[in-house]
């Protein structure tokens, strides 16, 4: 299969049998062209017998190949951005700054979260602006720091994309600023 390669021939070949030349001829037989990403995966770990993470990556590596996806975007061609930042602060005060809408303005000031769920420490989930895109967040506590990870989903197009990332990097880094003080 074509394309910038997510793994090596090599390292594809060793944990599936198979060569991605190999996979995508495999894949085509069986009709995956017309197939959901989610039916892929679920045939290639019932069916072939890969794990999960390799069945992913079959899948992904295939897709790509087809022209069924560009590289950062889903079958469905929206795209997807993922930022993260560790800073000096306890779990709890990394998620109060995140969920607390007075101390958010002191990072994100346009306000354009709305909140959907959250689990205290763990996570928060969030429609963004008009509620075409969404962004959720992971929190990981590393004792006397804490990581933020967060992925801003449903994007519409690669420049968007590459500006959201952006301004994510721009956000965490004056967060991490605003917790150390």
């Amino acid at each position: 299969m074509g394309g910038t390669k997510l793994t090596s021939g090599e390292a594809v070949r060793k944990a599936t049998g198979l060569s991605w030349d190999e996979w995508g001829e495999v894949l085509d037989a069986w009709g995956a062209r017309e197939r959901s990403h989610g039916e892929i995966v679920k045939w290639l770990m019932t069916e072939r017998g890969l794990g999960s993470w390799w069945a992913q990556t079959v899948t992904v590596e295939y897709e790509r190949a087809r022209g069924l996806r560009t590289p950062g975007s889903g079958r469905d061609g929206l795209y997807t951005v993922s930022a993260s930042k560790t800073v000096g602060a306890s779990v709890e005060e990394l998620f109060r700054a995140v969920t607390d809408p007075g101390l958010r303005e002191g990072w994100l000031p346009d306000g354009l979260l709305t909140e959907r769920t959250t689990q205290p420490h763990r996570s928060a989930r969030f429609d963004w602006g008009d509620g075409t895109t969404r962004v959720n967040i992971g929190f990981v506590d590393k004792g006397t720091r804490a990581q933020i990870a967060l992925a801003h989903e449903r994007l519409p197009d690669q420049e968007t994309a590459d500006q959201t990332k952006q301004y994510w990097r721009d956000r965490l880094t004056r967060l991490k600023q605003l917790l150390e003080g």
